[in-house]
């Protein structure tokens, strides 16, 4: 098992910046892959970034060049720079074991005003 907790969220002018965290802990050695999605009201949840154990990234084409992904073997990072109004979602952190078993966050509310 595998339990996230994010931080971070909240409310922010457009072009302004802000940085989500995300903590897990439990069976830490057993995760792989941590990412971010994100999902608003009405619509499929989104991958934003994603990040392999090794270092791999890949990123929505939405936000390539604005959003950068890291990580430490019990924590995964999102800075988010140059924010839109079409950022504003509830963010979700990620954890993928080898597995291939999911675990979620509770979600952090990302508000970006024009």
């Amino acid at each position: 098992q595998v339990q996230l907790v994010e931080s971070g969220g909240g409310l922010v002018q457009a072009g302004g910046s802000l940085t989500l965290s995300c903590a897990a802990s439990g069976s830490i050695f057993s995760i792989n892959a941590m990412g971010w999605y994100r999902q608003t009201p009405g619509n499929q949840r989104e991958l934003v970034a994603r990040i392999t154990r090794g270092g791999i990234t890949n990123y929505a084409d939405s936000v390539k060049g604005r959003f950068t992904i890291s990580r430490t073997n019990a924590a995964v990072y999102l800075q988010m720079y140059s924010l839109k109004p079409e950022d504003t979602a509830v963010y979700l952190c990620n954890a993928q074991t080898v597995q291939r078993a999911d675990y979620w966050g509770q979600g952090t509310q990302v508000t970006v005003s024009s």
